[in-house]
C-alpha cells in the first residue's frame, strides 16, 4: 500500500505469470514484472519494464531490462525517487543551460563554435554525472591496527 500497489499475485506458475502479464498489457496497462529466478523468466520477458533481484538466476538478470542490487521493495522505492530527482536535476540544468547559450548566442556574445563546445561539454558532464551511484554505498567501519 505504502508504494501505491493495490493488487498482487503469489504463489503463481511460470505459465500463469506470463500469461497475467500479457492480459494487463492487452488491457492497455503498463506492466512491471519483478523478480528473482527461472520461473519468472517468461513474465520478465513479456513485461513492459522487466526487474530481476541481482541475488536471483543467473536467466532473470539476463533477460530482465534492469538488474538492481536491491533485496527489498523498500530499496526498490529509494532508487526509483532518487532516479526520479537525478531525472529532473538533469534536466532543469539541461534546459537552463542550453537556454542561455541561446540567448547569448543570439545577443552576439558567443560565437556559434564556443556555444556548440560549451553545449557539448555539458552533456558529456550530465552523462558523468549520470553514470554514477544513485545511492550512496553504507559506509564500512575503519579498523584500527
Amino acid at each position: 500500500k505504502q508504494v501505491g500497489v493495490n493488487q498482487y499475485f503469489a504463489e503463481v506458475l511460470p505459465e500463469d505469470k506470463a500469461s497475467f502479464v500479457q492480459k494487463a498489457k492487452a488491457e492497455g496497462h503498463t506492466v512491471v514484472m519483478i523478480g528473482d529466478g527461472i520461473n519468472d523468466s517468461p513474465a520478465l520477458s513479456a513485461a513492459d519494464i522487466g526487474i530481476a533481484i541481482h541475488s536471483g538466476a543467473a536467466i532473470a538478470r539476463e533477460i530482465a531490462d534492469v538488474t538492481i542490487k536491491a533485496d527489498s521493495l523498500e530499496e526498490l522505492e529509494a532508487i526509483a525517487n532518487q532516479l526520479q530527482r537525478r531525472v529532473s536535476a538533469n534536466y532543469r540544468f539541461v534546459l537552463s543551460f542550453n537556454s542561455t547559450l541561446i540567448v547569448l548566442g543570439a545577443m552576439g556574445i558567443l560565437q556559434p563554435a564556443t556555444s556548440a563546445m560549451l553545449h557539448n561539454l555539458s552533456t558529456i558532464g550530465i552523462s558523468l554525472k549520470s553514470m554514477t551511484n544513485l545511492l550512496q554505498e553504507e559506509s564500512v567501519p575503519q579498523l584500527n591496527a
